[in-house]
């Protein structure tokens, strides 16, 4: 029987933790199945799921944990399945000037009507021209049946219109 564990870790950015980790996976009869890891500000930082057999989850646990000793924060979580009620996908994008509070604004519209956000990935860079700085965000939300539409691309256009920044949203296509 499989048995799935949520890794989350961050260390000092260099080359081969990705190496590493992979190695433990393996060696423990365990499989990489989805992740997402960035460098931060000089830091490694990610989520992986694995799954490992059940009678490899305690000794590949513990050879994670082993890696705290060379400098990689790691947490491991065992993790199940569960059932969800159904739901719309739909893709959303942010741009504009940075400013705090962008990601507040767009999350609370969310949270205020069960919306949950799947995935979300921010940018911090510079406007082409003007060099001023610029927030961008992408992101797929879970948007129960129940959710007027209307109501929500009116809140968000309220938002938008407020922080002088563009969301755009569309249904997710499978």
């Amino acid at each position: 029987m499989q048995h799935y564990l949520i890794l989350t870790l961050i260390s000092d950015d260099k080359p081969g933790i990705v190496e590493r980790l992979a190695q433990i996976i393996q060696q423990h009869e365990g499989n990489w199945l989805e992740s997402r890891l960035s460098h931060l500000a000089g830091k490694f930082a990610g989520i992986v799921q694995v799954a490992v057999p059940e009678a490899q989850r305690e000794p590949l646990t513990a050879a994670l944990q082993a890696l705290g000793g060379q400098g990689l924060k790691l947490v491991v979580e065992s993790a199940q399945a569960t059932e969800r009620a159904p739901f719309r996908a739909f893709r959303f994008t942010v741009a504009g000037p940075d400013r705090a509070g962008i990601v507040l604004e767009i999350a609370q519209a969310f949270a205020e009507r069960s919306i949950n956000m799947g995935e979300l990935e921010t940018d911090y860079s510079s406007m082409p021209w003007s060099g001023e700085p610029l927030f961008q965000a992408n992101g797929v939300i879970e948007v129960p049946e129940s959710v007027d539409m209307d109501e929500l691309h009116d809140d968000l256009d309220s938002i938008a219109d407020q922080l002088a920044i563009d969301i755009r949203l569309e249904e997710d296509q499978p």
